[in-house]
């Protein structure tokens, strides 16, 4: 009885639910699992980021980036920025346990995190379109003979390392907006998320590299499913802390990629 007593009187004051857990290092296995996933996820970006560099340092490196790119760029941070906002107060609302706040600034991290994507998305469409390109993606119709076009024959390093760390960013941040919805809507989101990924395979054309991308999307679906199916469950203020977690790890990077790939990239 005495024990009983002691593990919810330890698990009140430590504001969770259910049986006491042991914290690691003050934190509790949620937390503890999501900075150890953050840590392994960086050396994956960190790889990327030196194999960028690197190339940089060694290679005859173009600067192809006009004033457009730049300025897309430059709005893709300002959302990214704005959503890390939102998410801090989505996670100050869940510790009020004001949960109808707690959504409305998850729906804005997420408003902010698809804003990104589909700016991106556009980005991507029109340096292809102009010429950078990798031998996988559908070629544009015509012969081009434009400066992107001669970076990719000549420089073809710039397009691999490009695509290749802003694709594995934008699928981060994928998740992510997939993640929040999850934690927000619950199981509301599964049907709106299967919406959207119709709507996106028949809206964007079978010649654009995003046709076949569109599927994480549906891979995102099914495992959302099988979680909220095999685990339903009411998230709480420790969830939304986790999730911010993710969130704010996703902003991060984008902070070494924008000056990195973009800045530095610029024509001069």
């Amino acid at each position: 009885m005495a024990d009983a007593t002691l593990q919810h009187n330890a698990a009140a004051a430590h504001g969770v639910a259910g049986e006491y857990e042991a914290p690691l290092f003050g934190a509790y296995s949620k937390k503890v699992g999501m900075w150890l996933f953050l840590a392994s996820d960086s050396l994956t970006f960190g790889a990327l980021l030196f194999a960028f560099s690197y190339n940089r340092i060694y290679t005859a490196w173009p600067t192809p980036f006009g004033k457009e790119s730049i300025i897309n760029a430059t709005i893709m941070t300002a959302c990214l920025l704005s959503s890390s906002l939102t998410m801090v107060m989505a996670v100050f609302a869940a510790q009020r346990h004001d949960s109808s706040k707690t959504r409305l600034w998850l729906l804005a991290t997420m408003v902010f995190g698809t804003a990104f994507i589909v700016l991106h998305g556009m980005e991507w469409t029109h340096l292809i379109h102009e010429g950078l390109s990798l031998p996988a993606f559908p070629k544009p119709a015509g012969q081009l003979d434009t400066e992107y076009a001669k970076i990719s024959k000549g420089v073809p390093q710039f397009a691999a390392t490009f695509f290749g760390l802003t694709a594995m960013h934008m699928l981060h941040v994928t998740i992510g907006v997939i993640y929040l919805g999850v934690v927000a809507l619950r199981k509301w989101f599964l049907p709106i998320l299967g919406v959207i990924y119709i709507g996106a395979y028949f809206a964007i054309p079978a010649d654009n590299v995003f046709h076949y991308a569109v599927h994480a999307l549906l891979i995102g679906l099914i495992v959302s499913a099988v979680i909220l199916f095999l685990k339903p469950k009411d998230y709480d203020a420790h969830d939304v802390e986790v999730s911010g977690l993710y969130w704010h790890f996703v902003d991060l990077v984008w902070m070494f990629i924008f000056p990195l790939v973009y800045l530095m990239s610029t024509k001069i």
